[in-house]
């Protein structure tokens, strides 16, 4: 069969896909540069923690196994975690990522319409498009904050669900529970789907979460993972919270045996260690201001105000745009995030990471030894 007629025979939805930029593009500069410290993504500093890698150790056994496909220990250890939701309203994906596109995959019918928030993580576009839907998009203002009433305005009859992050990657910005329940309760009258990525909420002082909420507002799906505070990143495990309605039909949608064994009970292991938890939000919150007050000091960056672990800056009076500050990082042994790829900015706004002091002290001395130079 000729090339040009198997493009043929693929869906257009797919055809026309871009895959999304990331960071945490580890690997590919490695052999270049040897060990980098990795700015770019918004992971636990700590790594793993102990009792979770005496967990993966017991759980080795269990791969000659087909792991349990609905992750029902998983998911009882989740509901005991949020406190007063059931396993029946949760769900456990192959990262976070994963339930994003399932979600559209299972909502989203083609000519259907979401609306996203930009600055945001791409991917709801792209889960969007796969499924055949058209993304609306709706630009945060220029403190990267939502106006509940200019998003509703964006409801129409096509408009099938609102994509919303909270705290938002990559500004780091947060949307008021007030605004989240005029939002979730506007759109529930007009049969829309609100879907509430809560992926950095663990980092937040603040109790923002609406996972609490999902019996009440039928319309509500909150989208959460192991991949940032907990440290589990490379084993791709997240979960949903939502009514039991929302959860049976993205079950029949599920493919099986989504989520290892190794991963499950990685995961478990991590919902056991409060201790390791709270020892992140410590140092998060320390370091988030530490290294936010130290930035302000460094001439020609403007830097946002930051509720999860990272934070967002402009450098365009530096001189350089984005892309030639991660170049010039990089030969300092720092990855740093570019976020010219995200849709609502130019190339002119950087993302780091929220890490150790150490790691911290030695992105500065870089940031000032660029822009000193220049």
């Amino acid at each position: 069969m000729k090339p040009n007629l198997i493009v043929r025979l693929a869906r257009d939805e797919i055809k026309e896909l871009k895959p999304c930029v990331h960071g945490g593009e580890i690997w590919k500069y490695y052999p270049h540069y040897g060990n980098i410290v990795d700015f770019s993504a918004n992971v636990n500093p700590l790594g793993l923690p102990q009792k979770v890698i005496e967990a993966i150790e017991r759980s080795l056994w269990q791969i000659q196994f087909y792991p349990d496909s609905d992750s029902n220990a998983l998911r009882n250890a989740i509901s005991n975690y949020l406190e007063g939701i059931n396993p029946e309203n949760i769900i456990v994906g192959n990262g976070s990522t994963e339930l994003i596109y399932l979600f559209c995959e299972a909502f989203i019918r083609s000519g259907d319409k979401a609306v996203i928030l930009i600055p945001t993580f791409g991917e709801y576009e792209n889960a969007v498009r796969k499924a055949g839907g058209i993304p609306k998009h709706v630009k945060l203002d220029k403190n990267f904050k939502v106006n509940p009433n200019i998003l509703l305005r964006k409801i129409g009859s096509k408009t099938k669900v609102i994509f919303l992050c909270n705290p938002n990657n990559p500004t780091s910005t947060l949307i008021p529970r007030d605004d989240l329940f005029e939002i979730v309760e506007n759109s529930d009258r007009e049969h829309v789907l609100v879907f509430i990525d809560e992926d950095f909420t663990e980092f937040v002082d603040e109790d923002i979460s609406l996972a609490s909420k999902v019996k009440t507002y039928k319309n509500l799906f909150i989208l959460r993972s192991f991949t940032k505070s907990f440290g589990l990143t490379g084993l791709r495990v997240g979960y949903g919270v939502s009514c039991e309605e929302i959860i049976n039909l993205l079950f029949k949608g599920k493919i099986p045996w989504n989520v290892n064994c190794v991963a499950q009970a990685a995961a478990i292991a991590a919902l056991q260690d409060m201790e390791y938890l709270e020892r992140t939000r410590r140092l998060i919150k320390e370091e988030r201001e530490f290294l936010s007050d130290e930035l302000k000091r460094i001439r020609g960056l403007r830097v946002f105000p930051a509720y999860a672990n990272f934070i967002l800056i402009d450098v365009r009076q530096t001189g350089f745009t984005a892309a030639q500050f991660k170049e010039r990082m990089l030969k300092h042994g720092i990855l740093i995030r570019d976020c010219s790829s995200f849709k609502g900015l130019d190339e002119y706004y950087i993302r780091v990471a929220v890490r150790t002091r150490q790691e911290n002290e030695r992105l500065l001395v870089a940031l000032r030894n660029i822009i000193g130079g220049s």
